[in-house]
């Protein structure tokens, strides 16, 4: 990494704003509002919500990731800390056990940090976290004692993309990446797979407040992101997440320089073989389809990222 590089949430601690940006997140958690369903939990007294989380973040690990996009993974990995529970109840999750399962552990703010150190550490080029919406205050609280203890690593907030432009408002200078998935164009697929209500719309409107913050994807000398908007779209069979429209949105309304990673790997995982045509994966033609549309909406697609 480029040694000019410096994060956005150290402007934040040495200000102090980044102490209040904890407290504001904090009176988001109860009751909660911090995502688009908000279900009003009382999460600071331990009361779990939708997301099947408390007062406290549930961790199932963090690893040196080398399987993320490569701009991310690069040599080293990405320092991925993967979070229990999910604001989401995709039919077919392929980490069902974590996002909707009772796997992992209860971690402490300051249990959260030394995880942080941990993957700088290892040598990892990135802090990226893993389905962060529903843990977004208790992240905070562990930034703050990790960047005090000397954290200066890029941020990654990976996320399913259903959230709440109150809570994205502060990470604003927080975040240095955004990676956002945008899983659906019809409101209604999302609400029969997804099974949330207006995915289309608050996603779009998520993705709009990301790329304000952080703009287009900035990378290093060394081929590595820095800063900058980052989406994912994983092609679903017979067209069901709606490429088209979403790959028009993003060049139109976002940036034809916007970075898509578009994935092929989906396969039938979890109840999916209940749902036609989830039980199969995309087909080549129907993944080649997929790639033509976001060509012709403008967008250039990285090689080698699926």
């Amino acid at each position: 990494m480029e040694a000019s590089f410096r994060p956005a949430y150290l402007n934040l601690l040495e200000s102090g704003a980044l102490e209040e940006r904890i407290r504001q997140a904090n009176a988001l958690l109860s009751p909660c509002r911090l995502c688009p369903r908000k279900c009003l939990a009382e999460r600071l007294v331990g009361k779990a919500g939708v997301c099947h989380t408390g007062a406290l973040a549930r961790v199932d690990g963090w690893c040196a990731h080398p399987g993320e996009e490569p701009v991310l993974s690069g040599r080293r990995g990405s320092g991925t800390i993967f979070f229990c529970g999910c604001n989401l109840r995709c039919v077919y999750c392929q980490n069902f056990e974590i996002s909707q399962g009772a796997a992992g552990r209860e971690m402490s703010a300051a249990e959260l940090a030394a995880g942080m150190l941990d993957l700088q550490e290892r040598g990892c080029h990135n802090i990226n976290l893993v389905s962060p919406t529903h843990v977004v205050p208790q992240i905070l609280e562990a930034l703050l004692i990790a960047a005090r203890a000397g954290l200066r690593l890029p941020l990654v907030y990976n996320t399913g993309g259903y959230d709440a432009l109150e809570t994205l408002r502060l990470l604003d200078g927080v975040v240095d990446i955004y990676l956002p998935d945008m899983k659906y164009a019809d409101a209604k697929t999302a609400e029969r797979y997804s099974q949330v209500k207006n995915y289309p719309a608050h996603n779009r409107a998520a993705v709009l407040e990301m790329h304000r913050q952080v703009g287009d994807l900035q990378l290093n000398a060394e081929g590595l992101a820095v800063r900058g908007l980052l989406v994912r779209h994983l092609v679903l069979p017979n067209h069901l997440a709606g490429i088209r429209q979403i790959a028009r949105f993003l060049a139109e309304e976002v940036s034809p320089n916007t970075a898509l990673n578009l994935m092929g790997q989906y396969r039938p995982e979890f109840h999916a073989g209940e749902h036609f045509p989830l039980n199969r994966p995309p087909t080549a033609a129907e993944f080649q389809a997929a790639q033509q549309a976001a060509g012709q909406a403008g967008l250039t697609l990285p090689a080698g990222w699926n």
